[in-house]
């Protein structure tokens, strides 16, 4: 029964992303429409756990709702008309930016029906935004259906007129009104007294406490204006977008600056070693005890680190030591929101570091990049990858060893364990790449975390899962250990540039490692759970030790 419900779940997420293809490339859907109701039929299909209680019609989602309106921009629930457009240059007009409190991305507000949404990492951020999207237009006429009576041309009922008058915060309510408010809104929500007060602290906020109220009326009001046909929800995509995606506009605007900046510090002819993770673990630990006055462990200092991570004095210490000591830091302008680092080994003392012993005494040169966003992975490292034009001269890229960390949902173990990944198993097809990984299980031994090893499965998006799915890859001959969102595509990248395109050398060393942020078959997050906090520190600094210690001993 498992097996295939995991089967049903996987031929559906790959359905519905053929149909956001298809729509993106159409140009607009309506989510009322013929294609919005196949996309609502096949999310119900998968029914991921992040979206909780929305197959059932009488209860509100209220968790997925708050998840999915922090990644969207505030108002959106007020608008009948997306518009998902590329970088426009709505910035140079006086529209102020609205930028969603868990998500980089600038959206704009045009006027009091349209809210423009700039995509600007790939088709994986334009899977997100529709799947969260058509959770929210399910979510929206689930509280059209219990607030108006359809029957009698769509009349609100009672309950709905008390959400209103609060919504439009036309009357002073006094603490006792407010609870009578909750108590109605409970009964509406399908939810408890505590579940909908939970909900409304969580929502609200000093300036807007009374958020959850016009949420709840804003997104039925326009699903009713839709129902009766007065103004029908539409999402277009913007022809400018459809002509850059795929296209590597950003990417390859995003790369080439790197390499000007490799070409015009002369390190373009040294060994290239390429991590892609965090903007401060590499860092810290190669400047931090310098920059701190610390004296250098053979031991990894994780106190220093936890603490360095807590306060925001330390951290911009340790930058301005680094960037004296000769880092280089690009601040990322290209649209790709991926900013990097570049350390050049020659010039750096590690005599006061965790990698003293290993007196390393190249001219290796790091460069960190920020965290990539599903298939936007593909487009950057392929484009950093390719050779470049100095003064009429074509150069390679002189790559010794690429290496990938990051957060992702473990199935094996718990959180702030480790994942090392020998294959990755791209969703929703039989796509996988192995690869010898230089980082082994025996590189973590501890006795706090724990560290397993085995294939990954790289997901479409962050919130498609459910738990038949992640149970059928762990438990059949698949024997996944873990998930997460970019994997299959960097290592694309790898093999295509060093075994097909020869555009680096085939003798690169390859190191993956991933820190759990959650187990989604235990708790039912997913990858879309929020910061590790200080559990994340050991994990990602042990990954961090390790990467670099391969790097100094393999010049």
């Amino acid at each position: 029964m498992a097996n295939s419900r995991a089967r049903e779940t996987t031929e559906a997420i790959e359905r519905l992303y053929v149909s956001m293809r298809h729509l993106f490339y159409r140009g607009f859907f309506k989510p009322s429409g013929v294609s919005g109701e196949s996309l609502r039929k096949l999310l119900m299909v998968i029914n991921p756990e992040i979206y909780g209680s929305m197959s059932v019609p009488n209860k509100i989602e209220l968790d997925g709702l708050l998840y999915v309106l922090d990644r969207l921009p505030e108002g959106i629930e007020e608008c009948s008309f997306i518009h998902l457009t590329s970088d426009e240059g709505f910035d140079k007009g006086s529209f102020e930016p609205i930028v969603p409190k868990k998500r980089r991305r600038n959206c704009y507000r045009i006027d009091e029906h349209q809210m423009n949404i700039e995509v600007l990492l790939g088709r994986s951020e334009i899977y997100d935004i529709l799947t969260h999207l058509t959770f929210l237009y399910l979510e929206a006429d689930k509280i059209k259906n219990i607030g108006f009576d359809l029957d009698n041309e769509g009349r609100p009922k009672r309950i709905w007129k008390i959400i209103e008058e609060v919504a439009k915060g036309e009357k002073k309510y006094s603490r006792k009104e407010k609870e009578v408010a909750l108590i109605h809104l409970s009964s509406f929500l399908g939810r408890t007294f505590d579940e909908t007060l939970n909900a409304y602290n969580n929502f609200g906020d000093d300036k807007n406490p009374d958020r959850l109220f016009k949420i709840i009326y804003w997104l039925g009001q326009i699903s009713l204006e839709d129902w009766k046909e007065l103004r029908e929800r539409e999402i277009y995509f913007s022809a400018i977008l459809q002509e850059r995606v795929g296209h590597h506009l950003f990417g390859e605007r995003w790369a080439n600056k790197i390499k000007k900046i490799l070409v015009e510090n002369e390190l373009h002819m040294r060994p290239l070693h390429i991590i892609s993770a965090n903007m401060h673990s590499v860092k810290n630990m190669v400047f931090a005890n310098d920059a701190l006055n610390k004296k250098g462990t053979k031991e990894v200092d994780y106190k220093l680190f936890a603490d360095i991570s807590n306060k925001k004095d330390l951290q911009e210490k340790v930058l301005d030591h680094a960037l004296k000591e000769g880092m280089i830091y690009i601040d990322d302008n290209s649209g790709s929101n991926i900013d990097v680092q570049i350390i050049d080994l020659a010039k750096t003392d590690l005599k006061n570091t965790v990698f003293a012993n290993q007196k390393y005494k190249g001219d290796d040169v790091i460069l960190v990049f920020d965290y990539a966003f599903g298939e936007q992975a593909f487009e950057v490292m392929d484009e950093l990858l390719r050779p470049y034009e100095v003064k009429g001269e074509v150069y390679m890229m002189k790559v010794k060893s690429v290496s990938i960390m990051g957060k992702a949902g473990i199935l094996t173990g718990g959180k702030g364990d480790i994942m090392i990944p020998t294959s990755h198993i791209f969703e929703g097809t039989a796509d996988n790449y192995t690869f010898e990984n230089a980082l082994k299980l025996t590189d973590f031994v501890d006795d706090e975390i724990k560290a397993f090893e085995g294939p990954m499965i790289t997901v479409l998006g962050t919130s498609l899962q459910n738990k038949d799915i992640l149970s059928y890859f762990m438990t059949t001959s698949w024997k996944a250990i873990g998930l997460e969102m970019e994997g299959a595509h960097y290592q694309k990248a790898i093999q295509v540039a060093s075994k097909i395109r020869h555009h680096i050398s085939p003798d690169l060393f390859v190191m993956y490692a991933y820190y759990a942020s959650d187990n989604p078959l235990e708790t039912g997050s997913t990858l879309s759970s929020g910061g590790l906090g200080l559990t994340g520190v050991k994990p990602t600094y042990m990954i961090t030790h390790k990467i670099i210690e391969k790097i100094l001993e393999k010049k």
